[in-house]
């Protein structure tokens, strides 16, 4: 338990010592609830799929996981759909579509997010691991963080300036709002549905040091910004004024949406909690300065994915945090450097992208250049009082977030046998190469087919998000079994390999286009509820129930450093699995729940490596085989 010693701040000594300037005032010009996003590139508008194809198509998708009888039963359900529900909830979805620019991206932010109750933490944000680093003592450690900062800084100045590299899929332009959402965002717990704070004015940060919360601002009144050496002495400042730990506020923000949603109110009651509230959610991002967590008998890579996704618990450094906020750099005393990020504003590459930026810019030199300017303000400390009722829910949050964070199994590894210039020398899609890899090594260990979730970027439309690649086909279940007979040939495996790909490459294709079958359904879905119409039987049928219950929940999370990007499993039996490849090694980061007796992260990774030898070498030794 939280003793109330422990939690409770010395408010007066330490506005006393900390804060010898003026108290926290928020810029309300800079606090807004919405902020316009343009089609400066004249995207197109996602678009309705045809009812019958993406019926067609999810009868194919469904195949791996019934029986000849419940795919009899599944096909008189798709018919019945198609021919009474359907055309009614297709007319909606059409109307909607024509009348918004998108017609999902308001859905899916409150169906994947916003309404979503369970813990932000480890059920829906990732952790970014970065280049680890070696610190020597902490004059090093905050010389990097400075640089970080700078580095994040002159990132935003790239968007707000509109001078980032246009995104392209092929020749077509992607679009760039999601960049725009990275800074300044918070999400907001509400009853029911959360909300989301764009603040994209603001000229603050946040510094994280012992669950202390500081406000450093970091662009000046003229659009200027401070130099190496005034980032740094502000950090020693705070690192002096932080040695005794502050209450751990910061653990609320991990916990149930709901339980975080009461505290909330009761914290936001009080004016100075209001007032650091306030400057926690228009900042355009933390700085997280953390402490060593415990080893638990990881490797560095490991361990650092635990730090980037949760922190570690309450000995650790999950109050160090606030997992609201959409960008939480990190830089831990023992080299551990990453981010992590809330993730409804955006997808992981925009986050990828931004990362490349910051570690390109701290091995440079830009930030030597930077003009020094004089302090006319030091960070100010954010207090907060805290009475019995917090302390209870305090209590409760560390409970549940040491719970996440023990039960969650990760394993980050490097395969160093091969990378994407391989793949793409045997004239085949590397990402779909990987998938199929994936989909092998789970039925090599469970003997079953696995539903199979890959994220698919759908920014050739205007606010674009994704779509689900099923990865798991006839083809790929057609393939393990194919490598796991020892009577079947040469020519057998190679012709199933390549077959599987293809397949995967095709809905990839179809899912990047916007006629995957995951979000029509759920549009459909969506519809028949908005108008108050029974939930049609499609969606109680067993084929839906199994082909949505995504046992791998995967995504390609491409960085040109040596970056990972983690998270955990979409159900309890089931793994996450992100990937980097790079040309010559590929990273991974697979997780799973310790509690459930079907899932191992080790044997997964162990039967991953080697899935992809076993490709690998097939195609080795059949390079100059024609089929």
């Amino acid at each position: 338990m939280l003793s109330k010693s422990y939690i409770m701040w010395n408010s007066q000594r330490l506005q006393t010592f900390l804060n010898p300037f003026s108290s926290i005032q928020v810029q309300q010009n800079m606090l807004s609830s919405k902020v316009q996003f343009l089609n400066k590139l004249n995207l197109p508008s996602l678009p309705v799929p045809k009812l019958h194809q993406t019926l067609t198509k999810y009868l194919k998708s469904v195949e791996p996981f019934l029986t000849e009888q419940e795919l009899l039963k599944t096909k008189t359900v798709v018919k019945k759909f198609a021919d009474s529900e359907a055309p009614l909830l297709q007319s909606y979805l059409e109307n909607k579509a024509s009348n918004c620019e998108n017609w999902l991206s308001d859905w899916w932010d409150n169906t994947a997010y916003l309404e979503y109750r369970d813990p932000v933490t480890v059920f829906s944000s990732p952790g970014l691991v970065c280049p680890l680093q070696q610190f020597s003592n902490e004059a090093e450690r905050l010389s990097y963080a400075s640089k970080m900062i700078l580095g994040a800084i002159n990132y935003k100045q790239l968007i707000d300036r509109e001078l980032l590299p246009l995104d392209k899929m092929g020749k077509d332009p992607l679009d760039m709002n999601q960049y725009k959402k990275i800074y300044g965002t918070c999400r907001i717990p509400r009853p029911i549905r959360d909300e989301l704070q764009f603040n994209p004015n603001s000229k603050h940060i946040i510094i994280a040091r012992n669950n202390n919360f500081f406000k450093m601002d970091v662009i000046t009144p003229e659009n200027g910004v401070p130099s190496f050496n005034q980032i740094l002495s502000q950090l020693i400042y705070i690192t002096k004024s932080s040695e005794v730990s502050g209450s751990p506020i910061g653990i609320l923000t991990s916990d149930n949406r709901d339980n975080w949603c009461n505290a909330y109110k009761l914290l936001s009651s009080d004016k100075t909690n209001r007032e650091s509230l306030d400057a926690i959610e228009s900042s355009l991002f933390i700085l997280c300065l953390d402490n060593p967590l415990p080893k638990w008998n990881d490797d560095t890579l490991t361990l650092a994915a635990k730090q980037c996704i949760h922190g570690g618990g309450l000995d650790g450094n999950s109050a160090n945090r606030w997992f609201d906020k959409t960008l939480q750099f990190i830089v831990g005393t023992d080299g551990i450097v990453g981010l992590t990020y809330e993730h409804s504003p955006s997808e992981g590459q925009p986050v990828a992208v931004l990362t490349d930026h910051v570690v390109k810019y701290i091995e440079g030199n830009d930030w030597k250049s930077l003009p020094d300017i004089k302090t006319e303000k030091y960070p100010e400390p954010l207090i907060f009082n805290v009475d019995q009722e917090l302390i209870k829910a305090m209590d409760t949050a560390a409970t549940n977030v040491n719970r996440l964070a023990d039960n969650l199994e990760l394993n980050v590894f490097n395969f160093k046998s091969f990378g994407k210039e391989f793949v793409k020398s045997q004239k085949l899609s590397p990402d779909s190469f990987i998938q199929i890899a994936i989909q092998y090594a789970f039925y090599r260990i469970h003997k079953v087919p696995g539903a199979h979730y890959e994220s698919a970027a759908t920014r050739r439309y205007i606010h674009g998000r994704t779509e689900t690649i099923r990865s798991c086909s006839t083809e790929s279940v057609a393939f393990a079994k194919e490598m796991l007979d020892n009577n079947s040939s040469e020519v057998d495996k190679l012709t199933a390999l390549k077959t599987a790909i293809m397949a995967h490459k095709n809905y990839t294709i179809d899912a990047i286009n916007g006629f995957g079958v995951d979000r029509h359904l759920l549009g459909l879905k969506l519809a028949a509820k908005e108008l108050k119409k029974e939930l049609p039987e499609l969606y109680k049928d067993v084929a839906f129930s199994r082909s949505s219950h995504m046992r791998l929940s995967t995504s390609q999370v491409a960085t040109k450093c040596k970056g990972v990007m983690a998270y955990g499993p979409l159900v309890p039996n089931g793994y996450g699995c992100c990937y980097n490849p790079r040309p010559d090694d590929i990273f991974f980061a697979v997780s799973c729940f310790k509690d459930n007796e079907e899932t191992d992260a080790n044997k997964f990774r162990n039967a991953l490596e080697r899935s992809l030898l076993d490709m690998h070498n097939l195609l080795a030794r059949n390079q100059k085989h024609k089929l």
